[in-house]
């Protein structure tokens, strides 16, 4: 090969490279637990039916568990034989790598199984069952390095289990058993010993997950229960602050940080709420409305608009800071959503069909429509299309209990 034409093909290359920025997806909601990927070089429309499939896995078994994808491989929770499991995935071919037993199975009338996310962190993977047992397994295998239960610290099962994905910090695994040993928990990430347990805090657990945050020059967890969201001082588990919500039922999605401000919201009628903490982390309410009322689909905050499916007026588009709708469809269906590259990608949890829509404030606007290929057979009657959508590296992973689907949505 002459020096020009090795010269041409790295431009190519490079060209290539650059258009397109994928990232691995080791947790709930992404890196930063806010569903917001940072990949660039996806499909801006889909063509009719939807994206290229890669694979179908239909192994899974019962579980409403999302997806972590680090290194190739995606890991999920499921059920096999009488047990909860943790499953590592081939992200190229869709075959099982290995399958670890972790619990016995939550059963529940809305569908029996996992509701967690794996947490990927170096070379191990982090779970948490429907029962409350916390693992900590080889990646490379699925050999057990540690477990533990919210039971030993004093954590009683919420009612439809417990459905936290832990947060890998630090050196620190960070759970919520809930109770009055204290809400929010710090085990040792290699040897699941207890660090700390925030004893001044000790409302019940409920469904959300902990967001970490930086805030007014400390590192500080963000966790939301029936009664408050608070804070937790991330190197000792004092009670930084706490703010009063009234949830009702079952409070599940994840809180949101933006610039000393926390928005967190339920459904059953709630709403949302927003609060502005100050630097000595004092608290002060901005709004309190039923603009959003989000179930468990989730939320998302993108350039300064929220994003999400509100019992009532549907999928609606939100200001952050004022509390205002700017927009409302119901054109597709109550269900989760996650963005990448512009778009959300909006899953229904009622028929399986999945939107490609603008996220933007201009309005509600679908560039691509595909409908899963198969429902579940094993799926409880009551139970719906609940697994969250993940992008990862270029992939868009989709889940309705037994089945595993993966679509290509990189832009050729």
């Amino acid at each position: 090969m002459s020096m020009k034409s090795l010269k041409i093909l790295t431009i190519v290359v490079f060209l290539i490279a650059s258009s397109l920025e994928a990232a691995d997806w080791p947790s709930w909601r992404g890196p930063n637990r806010n569903d917001v990927s940072q990949e660039t070089g996806l499909l801006q429309a889909w063509p009719e039916g939807g994206p290229t499939q890669v694979w179908q896995y239909s192994s899974a078994g019962l579980g409403y568990s999302s997806f972590a994808v680090a290194d190739g491989r995606l890991f999920t929770l499921g059920t096999r034989g009488e047990a909860e499991i943790l499953l590592a995935i081939d992200t190229d071919t869709g075959k099982e790598l290995w399958a670890a037993q972790l619990s016995p199975i939550l059963s529940n009338g809305w569908g029996n199984g996992p509701r967690g996310t794996p947490t990927v962190d170096g070379n191990n993977v982090y779970a948490l069952t429907g029962p409350g047992t916390l693992v900590c397994l080889s990646v490379k295998d699925g050999k057990q390095v540690w477990t533990t239960s919210m039971d030993k610290f004093g954590g009683r099962r919420p009612g439809w289990g417990y459905t936290e994905s832990v947060l890998i910090d630090g050196d620190h695994v960070i759970c919520t058993p809930g109770g009055g040993q204290g809400t929010v928990l710090a085990l040792n990430k290699k040897t699941g010993a207890k660090v700390w347990q925030s004893a001044e805090f000790t409302d019940g657990a409920q469904y959300a997950s902990v967001v970490p945050v930086n805030h007014g020059g400390k590192r500080q967890y963000i966790q939301l229960t029936q009664q408050h969201v608070a804070g937790i001082d991330a190197s000792n588990g004092k009670l930084l602050w706490k703010s009063p919500f009234p949830g009702r039922t079952a409070v599940v999605p994840t809180p949101i940080y933006s610039d000393g401000m926390v928005y967190v919201t339920s459904g059953y009628g709630v709403g949302c709420k927003l609060v502005q903490v100050g630097a000595d982390n004092a608290v002060q309410e901005v709004y309190f409305n039923q603009t959003m009322k989000n179930h468990h689909g989730g939320v998302l905050l993108k350039d300064g608009y929220l994003y999400g499916y509100s019992d009532g007026p549907g999928w609606i588009c939100q200001d952050f800071k004022t509390g205002e709708m700017i927009w409302n469809n119901k054109t597709h269906g109550k269900g989760s959503v996650t963005y990448a590259d512009g778009k959300l990608y909006c899953v229904a949890e009622g028929d399986g069909s999945v939107v490609l829509a603008d996220a933007s404030p201009k309005g509600w606007s679908i560039s691509g429509k595909l409908t899963l290929p198969a429902q579940s057979q094993i799926r409880s009657p009551r139970g719906r299309i609940w697994s969250h959508p993940v992008v990862a590296n270029g992939k868009l992973y989709l889940r309705d209990q037994e089945h595993i689907f993966c679509y290509d949505v990189t832009a050729k």
